[in-house]
């Protein structure tokens, strides 16, 4: 019998929607966090920005705190475990869940199943939730199809992969290519990939370890020559923006969301503009 050829098609918008669970008019449900809320409110606009662009309603829950993590990592598990079911609660009828951080997204995705493990009640809830929270640029790229911006930057960035980000959401090539897209010259830095010494509650815990950390990652920001700084989550960036800071280093400091959202009006973090009283 002789066999058919194969015919092959280009990808349709209904083939990506199928894919991806994602289709426009999704509610899409914002985890602002903690440091966005406090101090860079405008990342939360540009998420919002970024997420309508592709079609989603933003809606950002009232009821909405801490996502946990600093009461998980200090062995606190009954804290944890109350905020993860507030959270839970809060966000669990939409459709999509975006944060625009990976360690806050990490925490919800990946260790509110392993609190809840063995409540008959909130364990299917909490791995439901997981299954549809993402990180905001691997939520643009990877699950609504996003390769361009509509945005251009004019200059050279060095970029950052945060810890979570890169180990537990495996975010590095989604930023790279949305930045390119915007016709970004990207200088890498050595060592992109090591943690600049913040990690939450560690720099608190541990800040001799954590000066060290952050100053081998400054030296290696400078060395790059560029002109902006870039990261996925906000705690790394304050951490490195401070100590670049006081180092006299002339460099931008931003969350990469703020590039792709073409909003950098704001000052850049610990600018001339900000106080810089709380530099960590």
């Amino acid at each position: 019998m002789t066999k058919r050829p194969r015919v092959s098609r280009t990808k349709t918008q209904e083939d990506t929607e199928a894919e991806s669970g994602f289709k426009p008019g999704d509610s899409v449900a914002l985890f602002v966090t903690c440091l966005v809320d406090l101090f860079r409110p405008s990342v939360g606009f540009a998420a919002a920005k970024l997420i309508e662009g592709r079609g989603g309603e933003v809606i950002v829950p009232q009821a909405q705190t801490c996502c946990g993590q600093p009461a998980f990592n200090s062995g606190d598990r009954d804290t944890a475990r109350d905020i993860a079911k507030q959270v839970i609660a809060a966000f669990e009828r939409y459709d999509h869940v975006v944060v625009p951080s990976g360690s806050c997204g990490g925490m919800i995705s990946k260790h509110y199943s392993e609190l809840l493990a063995d409540d008959p009640q909130w364990a299917p809830r909490a791995d439901a939730l997981a299954a549809k929270t993402h990180e905001l640029v691997s939520f643009l790229f990877d699950v609504t199809g996003m390769t361009e911006c509509g945005e251009t930057f004019e200059g050279s960035v060095t970029y950052h992969d945060s810890c979570s980000g890169l180990r537990e959401l495996g975010v590095k090539r989604q930023p790279r290519r949305l930045l390119e897209s915007a016709g970004v010259n990207i200088v890498e830095m050595k060592d992109s990939e090591v943690c600049c010494g913040f990690g939450g509650t560690f720099c608190v815990k541990y800040p001799d370890i954590s000066n060290t950390m952050v100053g081998k990652k400054t030296a290696n920001i400078a060395a790059t020559g560029a002109g902006t700084l870039l990261a996925g989550d906000l705690g790394c960036l304050m951490n490195m923006a401070g100590k670049l800071r006081r180092e006299g280093v002339d460099i931008e400091v931003r969350h990469v969301a703020e590039i792709l959202a073409g909003m950098t009006d704001e000052p850049p973090i610990a600018g001339s503009h900000e106080n810089h009283e709380g530099d960590l």
